[in-house]
């Protein structure tokens, strides 16, 4: 091998050991913002999971507790939790008022905008500085890392079940 392969080789091993790195890193980073969060709002991390569903659209019980692997008493309890706090609130479904819809309350829409926002907004500036080309990169790396992810969470599961 060359000496221009070799040292190439030698620094694209690095490139992916550094990116390893930052990987575990950013997790970690993203942990503890997600913990501060849910201590500021005086919740468990399943609980600010549960916020973070309802933000992206109302839900039902059924659904969060698929979403959440919960039992439906545990969803039930979370939910009596989240509206003590004023952070949810359950609504008849006008289709079928024996099913309940459940929204975010405008006081937690404003407390969850005041701790994630300024990270979104800093947030879209940073990505702002990249092409077209390198953002299908990292949104490539992204997607697949998720995917990784999944895949393991359900293989991680299975080990429970032998």
């Amino acid at each position: 091998m060359s000496r221009e392969k070799s040292e190439e080789s030698g620094e694209l091993a690095e490139l992916r050991a550094q990116v390893g790195h930052e990987a575990q890193a950013l997790q970690a980073a993203v942990d503890a913002v997600d913990e501060a969060a849910a201590t500021h709002l005086g919740v468990n991390r399943t609980d600010l999971r549960c916020l973070e569903l309802i933000w992206l659209g109302e839900s039902t019980p059924g659904a969060l507790a698929a979403e959440l692997s919960l039992t439906s008493g545990s969803v039930t309890a979370m939910l009596d939790r989240l509206a003590k706090l004023d952070y949810v609130a359950r609504h008849p479904e006008p289709g079928d008022r024996r099913k309940v819809i459940i929204r975010i309350t405008d006081r937690a829409m404003a407390e969850v905008m005041r701790i994630y926002g300024p990270i979104a907004e800093e947030g879209a500036e940073e990505v702002a500085r990249y092409s077209a080309a390198e953002l299908r990169t990292v949104l490539d790396y992204l997607r697949r890392s998720r995917e990784l992810q999944d895949r393991h969470r359900a293989r991680i599961a299975n080990l429970r079940e032998r």
